[in-house]
């Protein structure tokens, strides 16, 4: 015991490192944080793209194509399809994720900035095996943003495994922005590119 407390008096700052590197590995909470920090930079984040001119001839595969269906609390059902004119935020995410648990407080500061607008639809799609663990989740963090379930099996074009998927649909139905990982959704630059789609005709 004596030999120990001698190499922790002269290793003490290894001693912190490994102790922070264990709690890291052990709490999902607190790997969490560590990666709220790193998405704070704004590095991790996607770009809404341009809206693209089209000729009159061409076709939207993916607004015609593909549909997300998802069902709330209440057991109604919500389709992409049926969503047309409306700016879509679809994010998929589950209790058990750390790079989820990190953005969510962005995705929860967005839904209460925009959560009036009734041209802005949220769709926060919990993909937990076990939804009450979900449910749990949202209560204990105290988070409001609506929680859905998929209805249906996700088509890959909107969600293919990785865990946070997120995916915003213009007015028309398009896929405007497809990023998978964690981002920061509270800033006024991703603000001002929701502004610039809630504008498009």
């Amino acid at each position: 015991m004596e030999k120990f407390k001698i190499w922790l008096r002269k290793n003490w700052s290894t001693a912190i490192l490994v102790s922070i590197f264990i709690v890291l590995m052990v709490s999902p909470d607190a790997k969490a944080w560590l990666m709220r920090q790193i998405i704070s930079t704004g590095l991790l984040n996607s770009k809404i793209e341009e809206k693209k001119a089209e000729s009159a001839s061409e076709s939207n595969p993916v607004a015609i194509t593909e549909n997300l269906s998802v069902r709330n609390q209440k057991g109604e059902v919500i389709n992409t399809s049926g969503l047309k004119g409306k700016v879509v935020f679809i994010n998929f995410w589950a209790s058990w994720c750390p790079p989820c648990r990190a953005e969510f407080p962005s995705i929860q500061n967005f839904y209460d900035h925009y959560k009036t607008n009734k041209d802005l639809v949220f769709l926060t799609v919990n993909m937990d095996d076990v939804t009450v663990n979900g449910k749990i989740y949202l209560k204990k963090e105290q988070y409001s943003v609506p929680f859905l379930v998929p209805e249906a099996s996700v088509p890959e074009l909107f969600f293919n495994g990785s865990l946070p998927t997120t995916v915003i649909l213009d007015k028309s139905g398009k896929i405007r922005m497809h990023h998978t990982g964690m981002a920061d959704y509270s800033k006024d630059s991703f603000y001002e590119e929701i502004n610039e789609l809630l504008h498009e005709q």
